[in-house]
Formats: structure tokens, sequence, C-alpha cells
């Protein structure tokens, strides 16, 4: 929100410049995101009349003007303006002027004729950022005074990052009282004062769902003079605070709400039709705003009606077929308390967002609307004149938010602070935010004025006492705490040693969310899921995931989508599963891998990642953890992976995770081009370990022996390793397949494969006739087992 200093100061005016006024309201907690300063070059700008006006000779759009500018000489002037009229006041710089651009006045021939200074615009004195010519001065303004002296120049505008819950901040007041109760000085009244009756005309309101509305003020002005203009005063206040002026009357509601913080609406009373009732809107109705733009009503929406039907859509912006026109003459001012209850997101839901919506949303003094009608009557009546009718101010007490007593302890408040302050000082504090302060032992008790709605709990008045007492005034203390050290498990691995493994890999860590859509929930887990949540963001969030691979695969979509072709993505994250009487959480580990298997290079040819490769991730994570204990991958059908490229993974008899390629049918729902891997592991299973065991390294050298044998093609690689390793358990210290082999020579449905046998004793150097009797245990074995035959 953008404020004037000027008009702050009218409020409060404390002993502060500009640049320590601002210092204070961040302080204070309405942050200052910027300073921009008017008027401080425009000294020698002064009021001018034009006291002549004729062609240029030789340019159709400039104009040959005498000007008056209080020297008691008519000055020649030539302007372009299109506007420029004979008896007009407006802005005149003489030559040797700086204007705030940094252009520098000068006596200049235009087309011939020389031009002794310049008639200006708002754009060229800095004072607006659109102009449709010369600055339009009042009439009564006297020739040759200052400009400066005329717009209360130079000023500041002041733009301040208000937080949410201080809805009283959105007004020039409610700085006011912060200003005043930070720095002592004295606020400026707010009441106003009642306007006298001198009209009988009256509005009738029937609050028919007074929870929704229960306080509606208004007030009926007749007669008022459509030809009279906003006065500068308002209008440069409005142009200071990022507001066009339009006429009196909206001038005038803008101003209030800028002023007061209570947004307010005027209709042209003509058009009204029986009483006013504000209700909620029936699903399908219709509202032409303001703006032209036509609405088609959500039930849960609030709308001001008459007998004609809704004519304004509430707390938001009113409708086009009551609006105030330049013809208007009878206004009827409308103020009104909606609870946030019923603004929170409507404007949003309609694609909108209106001053008067923001005020609404974040919440409005409820005491204030009465207020706010004889403010903008006030006005009214001496700007455009008329005959004002009684104070029309609906209410249902037990609709409008009371605060309540709040017991704020000594004890808790320097706890909170970590400082002690004295008694007066807070009581002192809490008199000047307009409190009610009654002292006990343990405390005080405290009641908020009706326009801090924000006040709720202790803790919101300790945070008052503190912004007042000032942030900077409580002492920087270093706090100390005992850090034991904790007993480091050697039975699990640490999700820490898990992630850097994977790093390491060239995966990159990702959080999604714990909330998915139900359908896709069930695509990769084949269960619909019973933990469903009862009021969801959205339905894409409307269930909590059994699986972490929907929110990687959506992940990997969206970096396909946006050109990055290689994607590897992990995450220690939970799945959730049961009912909600009865619901468990697993911690798991996934990932998944797409595109090329190393980054582009010209060293290596570009080869895409497959089972194999994300296979071997798994078995660098688990192989932190598991030294002895067998790991089995075995062929699993799953819902989420294309058949014949998925397993699942089997430790110690247990099955503690799966790997796989994401099945076709899903691929293409998430519009991915390129083929997914996907392994997802039970945290707790996986990372179980036991204390590392020393053993003796072998002196003696090793000895391989090869041989290639042809099995039936459904035997798997992991069953040939398993049997032969437990041949010769002694002597056989490992079992590697250097080269499978299918074609030629070989029968349909049958393979060879080439088996190495690394022997070793601890004891003694092996000879040839052990590793003989060890190959010969091998080919028996595999005979036995799978009818293997041994391959010259």
């Amino acid at each position: 929100m953008i404020i004037s200093e000027s008009w702050l100061r009218e409020w409060v005016n404390p002993d502060l410049d500009t640049e320590a006024l601002a210092h204070q309201l961040t302080m204070l907690g309405h942050e200052v995101k910027g300073i921009e300063y008017e008027g401080d070059s425009l000294a020698d700008i002064v009021v001018a009349e034009v006291a002549e006006v004729a062609k240029h000779p030789d340019a159709d759009k400039l104009s040959l003007c005498k000007v008056d500018d209080g020297s008691g000489t008519l000055v020649d002037v030539v302007c372009g303006a299109p506007n420029v009229v004979q008896g007009m006041k407006t802005p005149f710089a003489k030559p040797g002027v700086t204007l705030p651009n940094g252009m520098k006045l000068r006596k200049a021939k235009i087309r011939g004729i020389v031009s002794n200074g310049m008639l200006c615009s708002a754009v060229e004195l800095g004072l607006g950022d659109e102009s449709d010519g010369i600055l339009e001065l009042p009439h009564d303004t006297e020739a040759g005074s200052r400009l400066v002296d005329l717009l209360a120049l130079p000023d500041a505008k002041i733009d301040l990052d208000l937080t949410p819950n201080r809805g009283d901040c959105f007004s020039i007041l409610g700085i006011a009282r912060d200003v005043s109760a930070l720095t002592g000085v004295t606020l400026k009244d707010a009441a106003v004062a009642a306007v006298k009756a001198s009209a009988s005309d009256e509005q009738a309101v029937d609050l028919v769902n007074p929870a929704a509305c229960p306080r509606f003020a208004g007030r009926v002005i007749k007669g008022i003079d459509t030809q009279a203009k906003s006065p500068l005063w308002l209008t440069e206040r409005l142009r200071r605070v990022g507001l066009r002026a339009i006429s009196p009357v909206v001038d005038i509601t803008n101003y209030v709400m800028l002023e007061l913080g209570q947004p307010l609406h005027a209709y042209d009373f003509g058009r009204l039709t029986g009483a006013i009732r504000p209700r909620l809107a029936e699903q399908g109705e219709t509202l032409t705003l303001l703006d032209e733009k036509q609405l088609e009503l959500n039930a849960d929406t609030l709308v001001i009606t008459d007998d004609s039907g809704p004519i304004g859509l509430a707390g938001i912006m009113g409708g086009l077929s009551t609006a105030v026109t330049d013809a208007t003459t009878d206004v009827f001012f409308e103020a009104a308390f909606w609870p946030q209850d019923f603004m929170a997101g409507r404007a949003r839901s309609y694609g909108m967002h209106t001053d008067a919506s923001l005020r609404f949303e974040r919440g409005v003094d409820p005491t204030g609307q009465a207020r706010a009608v004889e403010r903008a009557t006030q006005l009214l009546l001496e700007i455009a004149g008329g005959s004002a009718g009684p104070l029309t101010d609906k209410k249902v007490q037990k609709h409008l938010p009371e605060n309540k007593i709040i017991v704020l302890r000594r004890d808790r408040l320097s706890c909170l602070l970590g400082v002690t302050i004295d008694d007066d000082e807070v009581q002192n504090i809490l008199l000047s935010l307009s409190m009610t302060v009654e002292s006990s032992a343990e405390g005080w008790n405290v009641l908020a004025p009706p326009h801090r709605f924000d006040i709720a709990i202790e803790a919101d008045l300790i945070e008052e006492v503190a912004r007042i007492h000032g942030y900077d005034s409580i002492p920087e203390s270093t706090a100390y705490a005992q850090a034991p050290l904790q007993t480091v498990t050697e039975t699990e691995v640490d999700f820490e040693r898990v992630a850097n493994t994977l790093v390491a890999r060239d995966y990159q860590e990702v959080i999604t969310y714990s909330f998915i859509d139900a359908v896709a929930n069930e695509d990769f887990t084949g269960a619909s899921s019973e933990l469903v949540l009862s009021n969801p963001i959205s339905s894409e969030m409307s269930v909590m995931r059994a699986s972490l691979w929907p929110g990687m695969v959506s992940a990997a979509s969206a970096n396909h989508s946006r050109q990055q072709d290689r994607v590897r993505l992990f995450e220690i994250s939970k799945s959730f599963h049961g009912t909600l009487d009865e619901h468990t959480e697993v911690v798991r580990i996934a990932g998944l891998v797409s595109g090329p298997l190393r980054p582009e290079q010209w060293a290596s040819s570009s080869e895409n990642a497959d089972f194999f490769d994300i296979k071997a991730d798994v078995e660098a994570i688990l192989g932190l953890a598991i030294r002895d204990e067998k790991i089995e991958f075995s062929a699993l059908e799953h819902p989420a992976l294309q058949p014949g490229q998925s397993a699942q993974i089997v430790r110690g008899g247990e099955v503690i995770g799966v790997v796989g390629k994401l099945h076709p049918r899903i691929a293409k729902a998430y519009d991915l081009k390129r083929a997914v891997y996907l392994f997802e592991l039970d945290a707790v299973k996986s990372l179980r370990t036991s204390v590392p065991s020393a053993r003796t390294i072998s002196k003696f050298p090793a000895i391989r022996r090869d041989i290639a044998v042809i099995v039936d093609d459904a035997i798997s690689a992991e069953q040939i390793v398993g049997v032969v390793a437990a041949s010769s358990p002694d002597l056989i210290q490992a079992v590697r397949i250097f080269d499978i082999y299918k074609g030629d020579g070989i029968e349909v449905g049958r393979k060879s494969v080439a088996i190495g046998l690394i022997l070793q004793e601890t004891s003694r150097t092996l000879t040839d006739d052990d590793a003989d009797v060890a190959m010969a245990a091998a080919v028996k074995i595999l005979e036995d087992q799978f009818a293997a035959v041994l391959r010259d």
C-alpha cells in the first residue's frame, strides 16, 4: 500500500524526517519497500494564467500564448498542448529552470517564434505517468504563486508491504495509530461529527441474512451539483497513492476508504427499486458489474440486491444497473460489514482483485461503518452540495465480532521476549494502542479495541509490547545449552549416506507432495486409497500417497516438457497405507532415471539408461548396509511397471522393494516420450545392517578358471551364480558371468553362458588339481540343477 507522508502527518506528526519515519514504520512491522519523493525540484515553478491564445502560423498543432506569471508583463510562450485555452491556470517554468527529468529550459525558437518558457504537464513535472495536456489548476489560484505551495509539496510517497493479519493498517488512520503509539505523539481525533439531516429521504434496508451482513449503514443525499469537480487537494491525495480521480462521488468513496479503512459504495438513488437486501446468491444468477463484465454467480457469493435482483458483488464491486453517472443528482452511500469468512477467496474465484476485497478479506473495523458514511456525507456536501437524509445504521449485535479479555502474564512476557520490561511501560504501551487494561496479580487483563481484530491470544499481546518497546531495544543474548554426544548406531545406515551415494551417482533430490490425485494413486499401486482428505486443496491432492512414484513421474514430465532430457531424481520420504482409523507410514527411498546414461560429451557415445543401470544404483544403496546376506532380483508383475522389465528385490526371503521400467500406459498419460526407470525401497528393511567383522585377507595368489555351459533361456544369471558359488564354497571366492551368447550353434530356447571362477585359499597356494576339482564340482551341480551341457 502506498501512503502520502503529508497525509499521514495530518493525523500524527512526529519529530522525524522522512527516512527516520520510514525506519520506524519498518520496525513496527510495516516494511517500507521504497520511498518516492515529489516536488523537490519544483520550487521555481509558478502558476500562470493564459491571457491570450492564437494559432501558430507555421504549425497546426502549436499555439501562441501570452501568459501572466504575476510579474506584471505578459510572457510569450509556444505551447503544443491540445487543451490550452484562454483563462486557464497552469504551471509555468521560466527559462533557467531545471525540470525533474533533468531538462534545463532556455529561450528557444519554435518554428521561427521565440518561446520564453514552458507550460507544463503533470508528466513533465514528475507528478504523474500520463497526461492529456498541460496541468489545469483551479481558476481562483493567484497568478505568480508557487506551485509547491498550491500542491503542498514537496512530499514523499511511502510504499508499505503490510502483513495480511494487519487489515486495520490498510488506511492512513491505521498507520497513524501505530506511529502515535510508538512515538507518543498525539493522534488526531478519529471521531466524525454527525451530519444533521436536512431531508427526510431514506433507503430501506432489510438484513435478511445477518450472519453474512450483520451491519449495514447508509445515507441518501439528494440534489447534488452535477457540474461540481473534485477539488485539487482531493485529486492530489488520490494521485499520490495511485488512484485516478473520476468524479466527486467516486473520489470521495475512495478517499474515505484510504483515510479510515472502510470501503464504501455509492448508488444512484433513483435507480434503486425497493429495499436493499444483502444475501447469498442463488446458483446461476447473473450480475453485470461496473466494468461491464457479466458474472454467473456461485451460491457461496454475497450479493447486494433490491427488488430487481442483484445490484452489487458484496465487498468486491458494484453493479452497472445502479451505478452513479455524470447525470446523477441523488446518491445513496453504503458502508457495510462483511465478515472475513464470507469474503475470503470470493474475489479470486471470479478472477478479480479490488481495493475493497483486499480490505474485507483481511478484516475491517465492525464499528466503523456509520463513521465512514458521516465522513463521506461531509465531503460530498462541501464539494457538490445537496441535502442529506437521516443516517441508516442497521445492525444485529449478536452476529458482530467482539474481542474477548485476554490475560497477559508477566512471566510469560519475560520468557518469550528474553527481557524484563517495567510494568508501567507495558501498561502504557497497551493503553497507547487503545486497549483497555486492568492490572492483576499475575499481569494484566486486556481488551483489544474493535479495530484490532487480529488480537486473539496472549502471544498477540506480547508481540504488540515487543513492537512498541522496540525490537532493537531488546538486548542480544547468547543462549547456552548442553549438547551431549548421541550414541551412534552401527545397526542401520543413515539417510544422509544414502543421499550422498545417490548424489555421487548424479541423482538430484526432490521433495514432492504427500497429497496426490486418487486416480494417479490407483494407477501406481493398483489399489484405491482409503486415506481420503475431507477438505482437499484440489481434486489433484485428495488422497495420501501410497507410493512416491506419482510425484516423481510428474516431476520428470515437467522436466521433459522443458527440454531436460536427462533426468535422475530421488526422494526419501513417507508413503501412507491403511485406513483413517488404522494407518501406517513407511519411509521409502525412491529413484527415477530417464534419458542418456551420461551427460553429452565428445569422448563417449550417447547411450540411454536401461534396467541394468538403475539396478546398479539400487545395488549401490543396498551395498551400504548388506554385507553377507543374499540379495535377489526376481521377476514381478506390478501395475505401474512394464511386464518383463520389472523385479522385486528380496533380502533374506523378505521383499524390500521393486525396480523396473514405467508402464507405457502411464508414460503416455504423463506425455513421457523417453523410457523411464524407477525403484522404490522400504528404507527400514533396506538399511538394516550389522556391525562389521574383520576377516583375513589371503596372502596367496588367486586362480581363475573359465567354463561355458548351455542352459535353458529361462535360467537367470542369478540362479547360475548362486549354485556355482555353493558347489565349492571354501575355494570359490567369486563367480563372474562375462558372456552370454545366443545364435548359430545354439538351440532355440537355449543360451551359452560363460562363467569365470575366482579360486583362492587363505592358508595355502592352490594347485591345478584343486582348480580342476572345483571346476568339476561346478559343472556337476549345473548339470544336476539346470540340465546344463558343457560347451567345448
